[in-house]
């Protein structure tokens, strides 16, 4: 997990409990897959003993990093910024310790707070004095955003947003003790920076840390699916769905995550991937993965549901299994397969399964077909088979008040929905 730090760092948290802090942009009410490297060298740093701080950039998050950024993001109020922090810090409190009396337990600021009321001409003044635009510009984020697109170039606002985290650095540093911060790749010019800062102002010594940023073994970026980020909250990605992303990684990225995103232990992971060597199709990687990250996000019951949910697609799951559903997990398990709409009233005064399923939806092409079909066995409703093609069907068989699942064959789905 880790790509560069400082000479010295390691000599420091061997020497003594040590402060470090990651920070974490708020411009949304969930964090993304994406942080979660971060948060974890959060957990593997309070784990080792040491203390540490989460830093919401509500003042930053005003601004936006050049980082690996091609353009300018959206600017956000300071009611959004708050709401955002109060939904990060829950979602923090599943990997870290914020309240136990021990020295090391985590803190969460905002940099907003120290930052509303400083002035431009006291900031300046203070701190921009102590930092030459030479220095500024040889960092490798402004430079290859300079050189990507000069026609739109870099405003003054963005240029500022090293200065801005250098001094959070130097914030920290007197009023927590901070002694290191930590980062992805990206941020080593924007940390380094805070160390200048604090060897220049106080004449103290500061660390920096990075982990890799986290690739996809086929190039693409790590955390976007076709549907956008995978999100930490439910609301935006469902348990099910969060299993499904960390279930479907290829083998060489399951190798490589499992080192990232769990606790477990050297040995218990190569055992694990001899497993996947010898036996690759039964994928220990990928399913042990999904476990821990699933638990550790969400809980055991959400994953014991996604797998119930999994099996229900792709195994041998039963009608009691599908009951058991929600309405949420339902529609996340069968999100691709056809949805048909029939009249809740025609379902509730009973209907024939050979009208159903060919008039009122076009699951088959003639009921002479569907007949055939459920003579042979080829048919289910909610996962039981059905025998007769002249069978009534009524509301008795809606699952959540509003769903049939009609299976055709083994790996055919559709999804009637009662409107």
């Amino acid at each position: 997990m880790i790509a560069d730090m400082m000479p010295g760092t390691e000599e420091q948290l061997q020497k003594e409990l040590t402060s470090a802090y990651v920070g974490i942009d708020p411009t949304a009410d969930s964090l993304h897959i994406g942080h979660l490297v971060s948060v974890m060298m959060l957990k593997h740093f309070q784990r080792a003993g040491h203390r540490p701080i989460a830093l919401v950039g509500g003042a930053t998050g005003m601004i936006g990093d050049p980082s690996m950024k091609s353009a300018e993001r959206n600017l956000l109020d300071e009611e959004t910024l708050r709401h955002n922090q109060e939904c990060i810090k829950k979602q923090l409190a599943k990997f870290l310790d914020f309240d136990s009396d021990a020295p090391n337990a985590a803190k969460l600021v905002n940099n907003y707070d120290w930052m509303k009321d400083y002035s431009f001409l006291n900031f300046i003044r203070d701190i921009g004095k102590h930092i030459t635009v030479n220095y500024m510009m040889a960092k490798d984020s402004v430079k290859k955003r300079l050189s990507r697109d000069s026609s739109v170039g870099m405003s003054f606002t963005e240029f500022s947003y090293q200065l801005l985290q250098g001094y959070d650095y130097l914030y920290l540093y007197e009023h927590e003790g901070c002694r290191l911060q930590m980062g992805g790749t990206d941020q080593w010019g924007n940390i380094t920076t805070g160390t200048e800062l604090i060897r220049r102002v106080l004449g103290g010594e500061a660390y920096a840390l990075t982990c890799p940023l986290i690739t996809k073994a086929d190039g693409g970026k790590f955390g976007k699916t076709e549907s956008g980020n995978v999100w930490l909250d439910r609301r935006y990605t469902s348990p099910y769905k969060f299993y499904q992303f960390w279930l479907n990684v290829s083998d060489a990225d399951a190798a490589k995550y499992i080192k990232i995103f769990t606790a477990l232990g050297q040995e218990e992971i190569a055992s694990l991937e001899k497993e996947q060597e010898e036996a690759p199709h039964l994928r220990p990687l990928q399913k042990r993965l999904a476990k821990e990250v699933t638990i550790m996000v969400h809980s055991v019951e959400d994953y014991e549901a996604a797998v119930e949910a999994s099996n229900i697609l792709f195994g041998n799951a039963t009608h009691d299994a599908l009951m058991k559903l929600d309405e949420e997990t339902l529609l996340a398990v069968f999100e691709g397969v056809p949805h048909y709409e029939i009249s809740r009233d025609e379902l509730l005064a009973g209907i024939k399964a050979a009208d159903l399923c060919t008039e009122k939806a076009p699951v088959f092409p003639s009921k002479g077909e569907m007949r055939k079909l459920a003579q042979n066995g080829g048919i289910s409703l909610n996962k039981e088979k059905l025998t007769q093609a002249d069978a009534t069907i009524d509301g008795s068989f809606l699952l959540n008040d509003k769903y049939i699942l009609v299976q055709r064959g083994k790996k055919n789905y559709y999804l009637l929905i009662a409107k």
